[in-house]
């Protein structure tokens, strides 16, 4: 299965109280920290709404 990695590069401040903790439940925890989950459903969902926030990278493993 692919993978991506997901990279936050703006700040979360000014965002709403969700777009927060999505970042959170991401595992995002400051500018530049990267992260790398399955291409399931439910994260591209959680990526679709902090788009602006994020840039998003596929790889295959």
């Amino acid at each position: 299965m692919t993978k991506i990695q997901i990279t936050q590069v703006r700040s979360s401040i000014g965002s709403t109280v969700r777009q927060k903790r999505t970042l959170v439940a991401l595992g995002l925890r400051k500018i530049n920290h990267t992260v790398e989950h399955e291409n399931q459903p439910e994260i591209k969902g959680m990526i679709e709404k902090v788009r602006h926030l994020v840039t998003i990278t596929e790889t295959n493993k």
